[in-house]
Order: C-alpha cells, then structure tokens, then sequence
C-alpha cells in the first residue's frame, strides 16, 4: 500500500520526477480492500466505519471524499495537454470539479514494445533476432506518418483469386484448390504491407502485417473449413508447412489464435462432452517430443499465466476435452511447431496427421505444480512429417548418412552449399555429363539506350532511403525483405549491378549469392531426374537462378535442356502484380541453353501446377544490362517435395510431349 501522504491530503509531486522511494509495500490487488468514501480530512485507505461500496475506475469521476493516487492520475496547471484554464474550468462545472488533475491519457499500442506471442511469427523486416553487438537504428517518430488504407489492395487479390463474397457452404467447408487461394491472398497481403511499412516505420517497428491482414480477411468472410471436425481437414494434406499461426486459422487445421488445444461440444449421450480435435505442440509446455510416431503433450493453464503466479492445472475445458478423448478414443489433428533455422524469432508449423491419446496422468512439474500428461500415439499408414524432419536432421548431424546417395555434391564445390545427387529408385548412376557452372554466360549484353547509374550505397541498399537510384527504379520500394523473399511481384526487378557500390550481402543482389537452401538432385519414377529442397521454403524466397549459355532466340533449338523466355506462360501470380508495374508480362527475347553447362535449375520438371515460379531481373551497368531469370517459391514448400515451374508455350512449335506431372489442372503436355 502507498504511505498516507499519498491519500486525500496530498497530491501528485510537482515537476517531472517523482520518489519512488515513499512507495512502502505493493501488494497483489486481490489483497487490497475495497475503497469507500471517505470524509474529508481522512485518507481513503483507511475508513472508521462502514460505508456502502461504491466502484470507481481509476480514471473517474471520484464522488466528494475519494481521492485518486498516483499513477493513473497527474496534475498540472490547465488538466490536459493543450488545454487552457478556461476550458479546464469549463470541464469540471461539466463533470464535476472535484479539484484533481487529468487522467494520464493511455500510450497507443503500437508505441507499446511488441512481444512475440508463444505461436506467433515476426513477419520479415521487423529487425527481431538483431545479432549482438550491432547497433540499432534509432525508432522513427510516428507522429507524422499516416496510416496507409491497404483495403483496395486487399480487394483487388480478393477479386483476382475469386475469393470476393464466398458463399456460407465453402466457408464451412473447403477443398485444396480454395485453401490454396486464401493462403496465396494472405501471404500476398501480408507481404505487401510488410514492404510498403518497412520504409515509413522502420525496422523494429513492431507492427505485425500477418495479424492485421488475417483479420481483414476473416471480417469479409475469407475462410475456409469453419465447421469444426474429428479427423482430417479437406485441401490440407499431411506435411504441409505454414509459417505463420493465423494460417492454420483461416484454413480451419486449429481454430484457436494462441490456445494449443481445440474442442468441440458432441452429444454422444444424452448430455453433450467436449472432445480434442486438434492440438499444437510448438514447445510452450514441458512436452517430450517423442520419435516421430510418439509424444507426450502437457496440458494447458495453470503454470503459464502472464502475471508470474502459478497454479496447478485444471481439469477444463481444453484439458477436460483430452481426458474425454482418451476414453472416446477419437481422432485427433496434431500440429507440430519447430524452430525457423532461418528465421530464429519465428517457428515452422507442419501438419503431422492424426494421432489417437492412449493414456493420461498427472504428475508434478519442475516447479512442482500439478500437470495433465497425455500420451499420443500417430495412426500407422499415413506419409511421414515431423518424423521425416528428424530423419533430415539426422543427415545433417551425421547421425545416419542419406541412402542413394551417388555424389555427395554435384557440383564440386562451385556452390556455397553441397548439392547431392540420389537415386533410391533404380541403378542409373546419373544424368548425362554436363559442366557445372553457378550463373548466367551472356556472349554479349544487351544495350540500353542510356546510361544507367550505380547506387552509392556502402552499407547496402536501405528500405527508407529514397535517394537510392536502385530502389528509384524498382518504383521506390525494395523488392526483397531482410530474410530474402521477394515482396512483391513485378514484371521486372532491378538488381544492383557492377557499377553500384553496395556489397554482395546488399538486399537488392539477392539472386547474386548462390544457393539459399539445400538442394537435390534425385531421380524420379517416370520423369527422369528432379529437384528438391531438405529445407522448407516459404512462399516468395528465393531458390536458385537458371544458369547456362545465352543463346540467339532464332536458332532452331532440338535441347531438353532449355529455358525460353519467348514463350507464352501462364503464370500463376500474374494478376498480382504491382500496381505502379504498369507493363504487361510479354515474351521476352533471352533464350538460355543448359545442355552442356548450368547448374541445378537444369533438372527442374515442368508442371501444369507449379510451386515456383520465374521472375525477370536485371543487372544494370552504364549502358549494359545483363538479364537473368531467377527463382521463387509460389507457396509454402515442405521439405523433399519436388520443385517444378511452367516451362510454357510455343504456338508455332508442335513438338509436344507428354505431361506426367499427374496435377488437376494437367493439360497433358508440355513443350
């Protein structure tokens, strides 16, 4: 409790400190008694006789005897910022002048430090994970920024993916092609809005576009799969990866923003129970992550409350809805939530199938407070997951070593990054020789019509720096995020070249650095040799370039082993892309050759489905531009899936071959 002198005789101190030291005892408010009116003369702490209870919220009206303390009243000499006696007169005949000062007005939320929720991912650009010892911007000052309306941004993908007013029967319940489209728009929005704040706000900056995009998208009713269930959910298969946990919400895998268990009412006898349909284990608990095929899972509550206080857990609700189910014996979905290598501040969540509880019990924490412990066991004959995560850590750790293996690196040390070649499938010891080169041989650049100007940028290219010719051309926006996703889509991206001052670590060269995830060449069951990653990729990073020989577009090309711009593609982000990049996406005269030299993009398949998608950039240098085409995933790629892009079409050429790519929307061919 705060001395006497803080009560009804006594104000808030004058000037800007105030002594802490006059602060005797704090207790937790649930030990504190209630505060009645009390005469003038006499402290509100402590009352002689009783007197009805009366509620008053900290920031008033106070009735005549009450009086406010410190903090959540101050005094000054007008009553408010800006205000004049005058007006500070005419408030309190208003509202009763009671002769106390200006409640303090609340700071925004935004100005407030952001911490990572348990869950919750830091979108890119934030500056969460800064190393030590580097020193960090100074915050920008908020006080003349102006909110930016990104609703007709968010309305045009809406239109543009088909996903305006959906109807009451898909938002109940969805198919793979829907969730596919609204995690597409999510991540789109998401990352639009993480590069147009990156520059007005700053780095650090707290602002979370992830949460603000998923509640702009649940408002209009873009969801699917409401309809809580036991068992699988449709359009979501298992392995598949997100990276952000408001994901999982709008698709319907786990309805809850921060719960790890999600329930529903079922009425199995004459009175309705709760039971488990689906639980994330992202490492907020003591939990034991098992084999792959096992895990024990610690109930909710209790231990974790944010104010410091524990308690033993209850058995309720989410806890009661796993007991229930281990008696039930019904199905339960399981999310599990893993470390973002890439991203330290960030997880990882894969959907690992169903599982079934077998038993639970309770037993004592480390803090020595009562805990539920459930045992989960993973229903045989579904495709590996989280287990097949382990197997690919284990690889790397040396623990086992990778079967099929016929090269341990492909390219003999020309990448950063080893790239295996495997055939688990039959006895052929690999493609046809070729030489490996890492990047693009031009015979001769392409001229421009003028000079292009370097970027004098040391440091490397700067979101906020709008002097920068770099970003100038680029429309004033830096295309890629800190953690090299492109941001948004554009006919094409101009990188820095050889002229620019900026390192090779600068933003704006990111399809300069080589590899960014571990590749692997492997042989396919009937389309020849294939591509994949042992790394997740997130929707929008970069993957690799297509590496080989520019040839003239008007030879008469016979190559398997081909990239042609000339062709017409039909690309699954052309609707999206940039609202300044008023220039449609033609064919373009480079044609590459990648049968005697180039590097991993040479074994990508095609796929009328694709997961990767190519992009046109630029490297500009006086009046030389050097064109190359660069990779980026589509969508969220889970480790070992294979990497496939559109090779196009050529109208004039009728040497068609057969399409195995095996998706829905196959065509049957491909050139």
């Amino acid at each position: 409790m705060m001395e006497q002198s803080y009560g009804s005789n006594a104000n808030v101190p004058n000037g800007s400190t105030i002594d802490k030291t006059r602060v005797l005892e704090v207790k937790p408010l649930r030990c504190l008694s209630p505060v009645f009116p009390s005469p003038n003369g006499m402290s509100s702490v402590s009352t002689p006789q009783p007197s009805p209870f009366v509620c008053i919220t900290p920031n008033g009206p106070y009735p005549p005897g009450v009086t406010p303390f410190y903090p959540f009243v101050a005094q000054n000499e007008s009553g408010r910022h800006g205000e004049s006696s005058q007006q500070a007169a005419n408030r309190g005949q208003n509202q009763g002048n009671f002769g106390f000062g200006t409640p303090i007005n609340p700071a925004p939320v935004n100005s407030l430090k952001n911490a990572t929720a348990n869950g919750s991912n830091v979108h890119e650009g934030t500056g969460a994970g800064r190393k030590k010892g580097v020193a960090k911007k100074p915050r920008k000052s908020l006080e003349n920024i102006v909110e930016v309306n990104v609703e007709p941004l968010l309305n045009q993908l809406l239109m543009s993916f088909r996903l305006v007013e959906l109807d009451q029967a898909k938002r109940a319940d969805g198919d793979k092609e829907l969730v596919g489209r609204i995690l597409m728009v999510f991540d789109l929005f998401r990352r639009r809005m993480t590069q147009m704040d990156e520059p007005r706000y700053g780095a650090g900056s707290g602002r979370r576009p992830d949460l603000k995009a998923s509640k702009m998208m649940m408002t209009k009713g873009v969801r699917t799969n409401q309809m809580k269930r036991i068992g699988n959910v449709t359009g979501i298969e298992v392995g598949d990866i997100f990276f952000f946990r408001m994901e999982l919400c709008l698709v319907g895998l786990h309805a809850p923003t921060m719960s790890g268990i999600d329930y529903m009412s079922v009425k199995l006898t004459k009175d309705e129970e709760p039971l488990a349909v689906s639980v994330v284990s992202a490492g907020g608990y003591e939990d034991d992550g098992g084999d792959g095929d096992m895990f024990i899972y610690t109930g909710q509550g209790g231990v974790q409350r944010k104010d410091g206080q524990m308690f033993d857990q209850k058995l309720e609700k989410g806890n009661l809805a796993l007991e229930k189910s281990v008696h039930r014996a019904n199905l339960v979905r399981v999310v599990r939530g893993v470390k973002d290598v890439a991203n330290p501040t960030g997880k990882i969540y894969i959907y690992d199938g169903l599982y079934k509880i077998q038993v639970s019990w309770e037993e004592k924490n480390k803090s020595g407070l009562n805990v539920f412990k459930y045992k989960f066991l993973r229903v045989p004959g579904q495709p590996e997951a989280f287990k097949l995560w382990k197997s690919i850590q284990q690889w790397r750790d040396g623990v086992t070593s990778r079967g099929g293996v016929i090269l341990p690196d492909l390219t003999s040390g020309a990448e950063s990054r080893p790239v295996g070649l495997v055939n688990d499938v039959d006895d052929e010891k690999g493609p046809a020789y070729f030489t490996y080169i890492p990047s693009l041989k031009y015979s001769k650049p392409f001229l421009m019509p003028r000079p292009s100007l370097g970027c004098p940028c040391l440091d490397g290219c700067q979101p906020d720096d709008s002097n920068c010719p770099c970003i100038q051309r680029n429309g004033g926006l830096l295309p890629y995020s800190s953690l090299g996703v492109l941001m948004s889509y554009k006919t094409l991206i101009h990188e820095c070249g050889s002229a620019c001052s900026c390192p090779p670590n600068c933003r704006n060269r990111m399809s300069q650095g080589g590899l960014k995830v571990h590749l692997e060449v492997f042989k396919t069951r009937n389309k020849g040799w294939g591509l994949r990653s042992w790394d997740p990729i997130r929707a929008g990073a970069f993957i690799c370039e297509y590496a080989g020989e520019v040839i003239d577009a008007g030879n008469d090309i016979d190559d398997n082993y081909i990239f042609d711009a000339t062709r017409i593609y039909e690309q699954p982000l052309e609707a999206v892309h940039d609202y300044n990049d008023e220039s449609r996406k033609v064919p373009f005269p480079l044609v590459i050759s990648a049968k005697n030299g180039g590097n991993v993009a040479r074994f990508m398949n095609h796929s009328c489905s694709p997961n990767v998608y190519w992009q046109l950039v630029v490297r500009e240098s006086n009046n030389e531009a050097y064109y190359h085409i660069a990779f980026f995933a589509i969508r969220h790629i889970p480790p070992m899936q294979e990497l496939t892009y559109d090779y196009g079409m050529n109208k004039v050429d009728h040497r068609r071959k057969r399409c195995l790519c095996g998706s829905l929307n196959c065509r049957g061919y491909f050139y």
